[in-house]
């Protein structure tokens, strides 16, 4: 579950979910980390795994929309206390498409809160758009895990609209054989994400490190 609220969280902890990201960086500090604590509690009692978050992710996410934020390393050392096993940090990063003003990623920050945190597996949210050079370097300050979503919306949209617009799916056309079959209409679009994904896997440097 990713970008989960209070009651989603326990909810799908109850349901049997293998790893959940309850986000409550919208809420004081010190009712994150009460709500926090109380979920890694009832996590890790089902052997689940938790992400938490501290400094709101910029971009615009199940309706809300933030700038970029850069997380308190103090807040963030405090959060991880509670014993959770990722923790997202904001550090300029936002969800969606970049604008063309965007910043960059604050790599100086990234690099303080890895050390106040004791080298915990941090989690970039909002990979989409990062150029690749501050990818790697923020892999190399912390970040274990990179969250990527609207690359691979982009590229099925685009496969997927130059199928159509190459009149695939008309069912008017002559020798169609079912273009408009969705087994048909959606795979451009299936295989334009598996191509995003491999070179997402590349550049992370995830390859061949699946465990089973």
């Amino acid at each position: 579950m990713d970008h989960g609220d209070y009651d989603a969280a326990k909810a799908c902890i109850e349901a049997g979910f293998t790893s959940i990201m309850f986000d409550g960086s919208h809420f004081p500090l010190e009712e994150n980390i009460a709500k926090t604590k109380e979920l890694v509690a009832l996590a890790h009692d089902k052997g689940i795994s938790i992400e938490a978050e501290v400094g709101a992710i910029g971009g615009t996410e199940d309706g809300v929309t933030a700038d970029g934020e850069v997380a308190d390393p103090a807040e963030c050392k405090k959060i991880v206390a509670l014993g959770i096993d990722f923790l997202a940090a904001g550090i300029g990063n936002i969800h969606g498409i970049y604008p063309a003003d965007w910043k960059g990623l604050h790599i100086d920050a990234l690099e303080k809160i890895n050390k106040a945190t004791n080298n915990i597996p941090l989690v970039l949210h909002g990979g989409t758009g990062i150029p690749d050079n501050q990818i790697r370097e923020a892999i190399a300050h912390g970040v274990s895990k990179i969250n990527v979503n609207t690359d691979c919306q982009l590229v099925f949209a685009a496969a997927t609209i130059a199928y159509c617009a190459a009149g695939k799916a008309d069912p008017t056309a002559e020798n169609l054989e079912k273009g408009y079959d969705p087994r048909k209409l959606l795979k451009p679009g299936c295989e334009a994400i598996r191509a995003k994904v491999k070179e997402k896997v590349l550049l992370f440097g995830s390859a061949n490190k699946a465990n089973y």
